[in-house]
C-alpha cells in the first residue's frame, strides 16, 4: 500500500482545519463576498436616490418618492444630520461684522469693562497681525483653510517689511496705562516684543521667530536676531544652524509646532501666563479662533466654579468655541474695535517709530563667518538702509513666509509599501 508523502498529508489536514474552522469553502467565501459587495453598492444608490429626493422641494416630489423616503427613514435622518453639520461648520467659517452703530454700542460697553477691571488680561492671535499682511490660520483666507481646500499659499509677504499693528500699539499703551497687566499671544511674528511691550509682560507661547536659544547653558542663553531664525528649521526639527557664542553647542529656534510640547523657559513664559490667568478678573480675546487656547484649562480657570471666573469678552469675526461664555462677542476688526475702544477710554494710540524698535538694542550681531547662516532678509531702522549681510549669499528657494507657517495642518501622509 503506497503512503501519501508527510508533506501532502500535513497539506492536507491544513486545508481541512482551515474549512472547519471557517466553516466555508474558498468559493462558497467569495460568493458571501459578492453578496455583501452587492448589497454595499445597493446601499449607496438608494442613499444616492434618497438624497435627491431630499433635494427637492415638498410639494415636488412625487408618491413613488415620498414612499421611498417613508421606506428610508434611517438614511433620511442620516442625510438631515450631514446637512445640519455642513451648515453649522460653514456658519463658523463665515465671517460676520457687526453694523457701525451695534459696534460703537458693544465698544463703550467694553470700555466699561477695561475702566472697572482689576486684572485685565488679553489673549491674542494671528487675527491682530493682518494689518500687517501676515496671512492669518482659519480665515477664509487663512494659511491652513486654503491648504486644507489644495490651494497654494502666496509667499509674497516679507516678514521683514511687517510692523506692529495700530492694535499691537494700543496693547503697548493699554499696558503703560495700567489697564492691561499681561499679554498672552499665540503669535510667533515678534510683533508685541517689536510694538515696546516689556518682556515681562508677554508670553509667547508658540514661540518668537526672531528669537534662538542655547539649551545646553544654563540658564538657557536667549539669542535675539533681525531677521526670521527659522529658515532652516520644522516639526521636530529646531537647530538654526548657528552656535552658542558661550559654550559652542547648536542654537534651535523657540517655535511650538502642533504635536509639540513647549519646554522653553522663555519667549514662551508659561509660568508667567498661568499665573496672570489665576489672578485676572477679565479677559480680553483678540483675534484669535480660541481653538488651540481653549485646549489649554490653565488660561481659562476651569478647576474654578463658573461664578468666580474672569469675565470673557471676545472680538473675532468669526465663530469661537468660547463664545457661549463670553459676557460680551464684537464682531469686527481688531484695528477697528481698538481704534473706537481707545477713543472711548480717551488715549491717543502711539505711531510705531522703527528708528525706536526695540528689537535693534536687544539683537545679538552676528560673529564673523556666520553671515552666510541665513538667507532672509533682515530688519533695518531705515527701509532705504542696505543689509548688512553678504549679498552675495544665495538666496533661499524656501517661501519667504519662513519655517514655522503653515506647519501642522494636514496630516502626515502614510507611506506607501514598497511591493
Amino acid at each position: 500500500m503506497l503512503k501519501r508523502p508527510p508533506g501532502q498529508a500535513g497539506s492536507r489536514k491544513r486545508g481541512l482545519g482551515v474549512m472547519a474552522a471557517g466553516g466555508l469553502s474558498r468559493s462558497e467565501r467569495k460568493a458571501v463576498e459578492r453578496v455583501r459587495r452587492l448589497r454595499e453598492e445597493q446601499q449607496r444608490e438608494r442613499l444616492r436616490q434618497v438624497s435627491r429626493i431630499l433635494r427637492k422641494a415638498a410639494a415636488e416630489r412625487s408618491a413613488e418618492e415620498g414612499r421611498l423616503l417613508a421606506e428610508s427613514e434611517d438614511l433620511v435622518t442620516e442625510l438631515q444630520g450631514r446637512s445640519r453639520r455642513r451648515e453649522g461648520l460653514k456658519r463658523r467659517q463665515e465671517e460676520v461684522c457687526d453694523d457701525p452703530e451695534e459696534l460703537r454700542r458693544k465698544v463703550r460697553e467694553l470700555a466699561s469693562a477695561v475702566r472697572s477691571a482689576k486684572y485685565l488680561v488679553v489673549y491674542t492671535g494671528a487675527g491682530i497681525s493682518t494689518a500687517a499682511s501676515i496671512p492669518d490660520y482659519r480665515g477664509p483666507n487663512g494659511v491652513w483653510t486654503l491648504l486644507q481646500k489644495g490651494r497654494s499659499v502666496s509667499s509674497a509677504a516679507d516678514l521683514s517689511e511687517a510692523e506692529p499693528t495700530l492694535t499691537h500699539m494700543s496693547i503697548m499703551h493699554l499696558h503703560e496705562q495700567k489697564l492691561v497687566q499681561h499679554v498672552v499671544s499665540q503669535n510667533c511674528d515678534g510683533l508685541h516684543l517689536r510694538s515696546g511691550l516689556p518682556r515681562t509682560a508677554i508670553s509667547e507661547l508658540h514661540g518668537n521667530m526672531y528669537i534662538e536659544v542655547c539649551t545646553s547653558c544654563i540658564p538657557n542663553r536667549e539669542y535675539v536676531r533681525v531677521f526670521d531664525v527659522t529658515e532652516r528649521t520644522a516639526l521636530h526639527r529646531h537647530q538654526t544652524g548657528r552656535t552658542c557664542h558661550k559654550c559652542g553647542a547648536q542654537l534651535r529656534d523657540t517655535i511650538v509646532h502642533f504635536g509639540e510640547r513647549g519646554t522653553l523657559g522663555q519667549p514662551l513664559n508659561w509660568e508667567a501666563a498661568t499665573e496672570a490667568a489665576s489672578k485676572a478678573d477679565t479677559i480680553l480675546c483678540l483675534g484669535s479662533s480660541l481653538k488651540v487656547l481653549k485646549k489649554y484649562p490653565r488660561l481659562w480657570c476651569m478647576t474654578k466654579p463658573p461664578s468666580r471666573r474672569p469675565k470673557l469678552y471676545i472680538v473675532n469675526l468669526q465663530w469661537t468655541p468660547k463664545d457661549d461664555w463670553a459676557a460680551l462677542k464684537l464682531h469686527g476688526k481688531c484695528d477697528d474695535v481698538m481704534r473706537l475702544l481707545m477713543g472711548e477710554l480717551g488715549l491717543e494710540i502711539p505711531l510705531y517709530n522703527r528708528w525706536q524698535d526695540p528689537i535693534f538694542s536687544m539683537a545679538t550681531p552676528l560673529r564673523a563667518g556666520e553671515e552666510g547662516s541665513h538667507s532672509r532678509k533682515s530688519l533695518c531702522r531705515n527701509r532705504e538702509e542696505a543689509p548688512s549681510e553678504d549679498q552675495s549669499a544665495p538666496l533661499s528657494s524656501a517661501a519667504i513666509l519662513g519655517g514655522w507657517f503653515g506647519r501642522g495642518c494636514a496630516k502626515r501622509a502614510k507611506r506607501k509599501k514598497a511591493i
